[in-house]
């Protein structure tokens, strides 16, 4: 089966990408006109070159294909304007997925996140059925990913959509070239320049094994449903330490409250505006989700089609020695 990945470039979509082509189908991938395409190097792929705001360039890179994986997306926590992360998620998933019910796409599979969930009052992990609405939602990201996937789900209720939607919860490991929110924090401490921290908690998981997830879900996954593709609960202490000792550093172990910090992020915020809106390490949403920690459950993924990611610290390692290996810790 021909099929498209968006998103092939990045991080998530790059290793869906390599699981594809590893198990013997040469997929195509969308990518923009100038963009990075390190991580598809020496790989057996086709590059169509499109935009997801561009409506023909997506019709043009359908054509002939029976499925689809949408994993592109604005993977950051703070923009200095949120309608442009909102043309991306909400107004590109939208123009693919009507595409793709144009050109007759016989299976899809939507990345959304584990963003987008509910979770527990008690802090025990919450699933895909966990009760959660957009005013729930907190910073931008969130709340386009929400959109998304709300705007899939309606394709797929009413215009029949043949979409199985995955909600991967925080990938690490190979290949996070930008890199993401989570793989700065992994590259920030790998380098030693974390001396304290924020504590929360995070599900971490091998980015290899959410793409694994993904082929599962396109193969087997029920649709209109959705699937947690998680790996292992950790607090973020406990993912320093293992940073920490797999660079031989001493793990950061001042943790700073949350509320006095607010001023300096709303600060950090200020200045990143001024300087052309790079995003701070440290931002307003980003205190707020560290409130509750992001702990989930992949059952439903494991009963519906055998998902079973590997340990956290093998991600963790994996990343971390990629980090090296690349040169991105000097």
């Amino acid at each position: 089966m021909s099929v498209l990945v968006t998103g092939g470039t990045g991080f998530v979509g790059s290793a869906v990408v390599r699981a594809l082509v590893a198990r013997g189908e040469r997929p195509r991938c969308l990518v923009r006109g100038g963009s990075d395409r390190r991580n598809l190097t020496g790989l057996d792929v086709e590059l169509v070159e499109g935009d997801l705001t561009d409506a023909e360039s997506l019709a043009a890179a359908l054509q002939g294909c029976r499925g689809l994986y949408h994993v592109a997306a604005d993977y950051r926590i703070w923009v200095r304007r949120p309608a442009d992360m909102d043309r991306v998620n909400v107004e590109g998933t939208r123009r693919l997925m009507e595409a793709a019910l144009r050109q007759g796409v016989e299976r899809v599979v939507y990345t959304s996140s584990v963003a987008v969930l509910g979770k527990t009052a008690d802090g025990t992990p919450g699933d895909e059925a966990t009760a959660v609405c957009l005013g729930d939602m907190i910073g931008c990201y969130k709340r386009s990913k929400f959109l998304a996937e709300e705007a899939v789900r309606k394709l797929q209720r009413e215009e029949g959509l043949p979409v199985v939607i995955v909600n991967p919860s925080t990938p690490v490991g190979p290949g996070d070239v930008k890199p993401t929110p989570t793989g700065r924090l992994v590259l920030t401490a790998a380098a030693g320049r974390m001396p304290a921290f924020v504590e929360t908690g995070l599900n971490v998981v091998h980015v290899d094994d959410v793409a694994a997830g993904h082929l599962l879900a396109f193969d087997q996954g029920k649709e209109g449903e959705r699937y947690v593709l998680g790996g292992e609960d950790l607090g973020l202490a406990a993912i320093l330490g293992q940073v920490a000792e797999l660079r031989g550093l001493r793990a950061p172990r001042l943790r700073l409250p949350r509320r006095p910090l607010f001023p300096l992020a709303y600060a950090s915020e200020g200045w990143a505006r001024v300087r052309g809106g790079r995003e701070p390490m440290l931002t307003v949403d980003g205190l707020k989700m560290a409130a509750k920690p992001m702990y989930f459950s992949h059952a439903k993924a494991g009963r519906a089609f055998g998902y079973t990611p590997r340990p956290a610290a093998e991600a963790i390692r994996d990343a971390v020695t990629w980090f090296e290996r690349e040169g991105y810790l000097g």
